[in-house]
């Protein structure tokens, strides 16, 4: 049987693919209606369904907005959005089970002890790097960001990206699968995605956690990669 996990703030699937290709029975949870989203769905408060509902699953993901913590939302307009972060974490605690809790570059310092994972880990045409609090902690050995190359452009472009100035480098959703390896999703939901190949590298380290739960497995803090200039989008852009 496979285990089974919660995604919550689930958007159109990007995290929740990757932990089915993981080997995970996986259930979507969002407040609005995600006509794509490719697992069982539910239509409902994060908060809410945790609460009724966290027992029956084995792992559970939150992915709370960004809007808050995102360097391309000007600073002034942050504090009108939800700062989620450490109220999920504290429902997420309550239920015993493993989480992640992912978020972008600005939320780093208000995750503990973060993993971050960038598109070129993982072959794909994007940095997109994304942070993930992985609890219980484990050993997580990722290979280096490689910034060698030029991204292509999918749904949203800063000013000052060297990839919009390229010359026919057109943002474009025909460039998701090679950019995030998604095909199914909208624009809108492109937005905000979570490249698959991110959370099928977790599931698969988390899953064999489950079956073989050691402490020296569980207890190590992460090992993490060289470090690279913080990035919040899928086009390489250096906040300052």
């Amino acid at each position: 049987m496979k285990p089974k996990l919660l995604d919550l703030f689930c958007g159109e699937g990007g995290a929740s693919y990757g932990y089915h290709l993981a080997g995970f029975e996986v259930v979507g949870v969002d407040l609005h209606k995600k006509s794509r989203y490719p697992f069982e769905f539910h239509q409902a408060d994060a908060f809410e369904f945790l609460r009724e509902h966290g027992h029956e699953f084995d792992v559970i993901h939150a992915s709370p907005p960004c809007q808050a913590y995102s360097w391309a939302m000007p600073k002034s307009h942050r504090e009108n959005h939800p700062d989620f972060i450490a109220p999920i974490r504290e429902q997420l605690e309550k239920t015993g089970k493993p989480y992640i809790i992912e978020n972008v570059g600005g939320a780093r310092h208000l995750l503990h002890e973060p993993v971050k994972l960038c598109g070129s880990m993982f072959g794909l045409k994007t940095f997109r790097h994304r942070y993930f609090e992985v609890h219980p902690k484990m050993v997580l050995l990722t290979p280096p960001c490689r910034h060698d190359f030029q991204p292509l452009l999918v749904t949203t472009a800063g000013n000052n990206s060297r990839a919009i100035r390229s010359e026919g480098n057109y943002k474009s959703v025909k460039n998701a699968p090679l950019a995030y390896g998604i095909e199914w999703m909208s624009c809108e939901g492109l937005k905000e995605a979570i490249p698959p190949a991110y959370t099928k590298f977790l599931g698969l380290k988390v899953r064999a956690c489950l079956t073989q739960p050691a402490p020296d497995v569980w207890d190590s803090a992460p090992l993490k990669p060289l470090s690279t200039p913080e990035v919040d989008s899928d086009l390489g852009n250096v906040p300052t």
